[in-house]
């Protein structure tokens, strides 16, 4: 299968730049298809994209610049979004204007197809892929699977702990990987909190008696659940003044597999925001088929059936 990532992994490569070097090798690029990038410089009152290749401009037309533009089902945000980005396109063609400057008319929308067909209507649940976030809303990430190809991100499919925005796990142009969750009409869902790891997996991260960072989820008459990790959180004695959000260093009092639980007592509680880092994952495979969550034995079984 050909590999296609989101756009921008491919602007700096060396391949890349071998193509852009100059006119034989844009030619060469042109002849054999090849998709490559460059970054949109203007987007122009007609909403063509102004590229630059380095040795020449390009041009990616109105209709070019996205899948669904020509139809009418895609809004032009799509095009002026991508100034100051990386796009991806193939060279349709050459022209020469008046002056006889030579210009390379490009096509975004071409590479998308390929991607669809090529790639993306190949993907099936439980294929992890790379992706780039694109944008967050308070309900989900976007993010571009491959060539601007943008899929959903559910917020309540991105940690096992729960969490109020996105922005919390996620900044706009983070790489990630995600798993296809469903495929439903063609438009795809993607999963992440499976790629994060087990009860177990993260549980073995922490010992009883050390004190540990944490960030405080929810406050409830029973106990105050602090976050230790995306994939698991422990609950901790009431106490006054904590608030959902705040950092906290809590002491790990117990650690009890059986019943997938972690007891706490809170240090210290303050107001701080951590940008969030690059998520840390346990599984490195490219296709998952069943995540059992819960340790084997436990009272409850919490499991992800990507063949279902």
């Amino acid at each position: 299968m050909i590999e296609y990532y989101p756009e921008g992994w491919k602007i700096d490569t060396p391949e890349n730049r071998a193509a852009v070097q100059n006119i034989s090798s844009l030619n060469d690029a042109c002849r054999d298809g090849q998709i490559l990038e460059g970054r949109a410089l203007v987007c122009d009152s007609s909403h063509n994209l102004l590229i630059d290749l380095g040795c020449i401009r390009g041009i990616i037309p109105r209709e070019e610049g996205a899948l669904g533009i020509k139809e009418g089902t895609t809004r032009d945000i799509a095009i002026i979004s991508r100034v100051n980005r990386p796009v991806c396109f193939v060279i349709t063609g050459f022209q020469k204007d008046a002056e006889g400057h030579l210009t390379a008319m490009l096509s975004r929308r071409s590479a998308q197809e390929r991607c669809m067909q090529e790639y993306i209507a190949r993907l099936a649940p439980g294929d992890v892929i790379p992706a780039r976030v694109t944008h967050l809303e308070s309900f989900g990430a976007f993010a571009d699977i491959g060539c601007g190809i943008v899929a959903l991100l559910p917020i309540d499919a991105i940690s096992v702990s729960r969490i109020d925005h996105p922005k919390e796990r996620f900044s706009v142009g983070m790489d990630i990987k995600v798993i296809v969750k469903s495929i439903e009409n063609g438009r795809i869902t993607l999963s992440h909190k499976e790629l994060l790891g087990t009860w177990e997996e993260n549980a073995a991260m922490f010992t009883v008696g050390e004190t540990v960072a944490g960030i405080v989820r929810s406050v409830e008459p029973y106990g105050i659940f602090v976050e230790l990790s995306p994939n698991l959180a422990g609950l901790a004695e009431t106490k006054e003044n904590v608030v959902p959000g705040q950092q906290a260093s809590v002491y790990i009092k117990s650690i009890i597999p059986a019943r997938m639980k972690v007891k706490l007592v809170i240090i210290d509680t303050f107001d701080y925001n951590y940008r969030s880092g690059p998520p840390k994952y346990f599984f490195d495979g490219k296709k998952m088929t069943r995540f059992l969550y819960s340790p084997l034995g436990s009272e409850k079984e919490i499991v992800t059936d990507f063949t279902a």
